[in-house]
């Protein structure tokens, strides 16, 4: 009796399995009642609408990353400029400096060759020593001849004196080196061992 009871459930179950079965085994049906895989339109509505959000993501990408790639290449052509103009500057700056020590030797080597007078022989030691005590003293001769007064001093790096600026009384301006001068103090002279002529030429020279 058991047995009976068991099979005949089984096959109660067994039909309402059967039953169901192709309703839901049938999926999507089209208006015919055929079963389709086609996808209704609010299906794809949706997809159009991801497939564009997913075209305007990957254009916004493209357009940075192109974006960031042209900003580079700008950045790295100012680069590139600015260290073609570093060198360019500095080639220049090299050249300007050969330029200069070539003047200033031939500078060096024409007030060397100006013949120099015997310094009298109280004036003979008396280097400049304190420069803001010549500043406004005028300025002679060996002979004992006015040429100019001292306006300015250029110190070395040991703060002494290298060189006088003077106002020639013809309204130039000579730079008169401290080897080629004597200062007097109590009797307030500037002298130097140059000669006037020689002095007119130095102050037309430029460096």
């Amino acid at each position: 009796m058991k047995l009976n009871l068991l099979a005949a459930a089984s096959g109660l179950a067994l039909s309402a399995f059967l039953v169901a079965a192709p309703a839901n085994g049938q999926g999507r049906v089209d208006a015919n009642g055929n079963p389709t895989n086609e996808s209704t339109p609010a299906e794809k509505a949706e997809t159009a609408a991801i497939n564009n959000q997913v075209q305007q993501n990957n254009a916004a990408a493209d357009a940075q990353a192109q974006a960031q790639q042209q900003q580079y290449q700008n950045q790295l052509q100012q680069n590139q400029a600015a260290q073609q103009s570093y060198q360019n500057a500095k080639a220049n700056y090299a050249n300007e400096i050969a330029n200069y020590d070539a003047i200033r030797e031939r500078y060096a080597r024409e007030r060397a060759a100006y013949v120099r007078g015997v310094w009298p022989a109280r004036y003979a030691r008396l280097m400049i020593v304190n420069a803001e005590t010549v500043i406004g003293e005028r300025v002679q001769l060996i002979t004992g001849a006015r040429v100019g007064t001292v306006i300015d001093v250029d110190l070395n790096a040991s703060q002494r004196v290298s060189a006088l600026l003077v106002r020639l009384d013809n309204d130039k301006l000579v730079w008169i080196d401290s080897g080629d001068v004597r200062y007097h103090r109590a009797d307030g002279v500037v002298m130097t061992s140059l000669d006037r002529r020689d002095l007119y030429h130095m102050a037309d020279q430029r460096l």
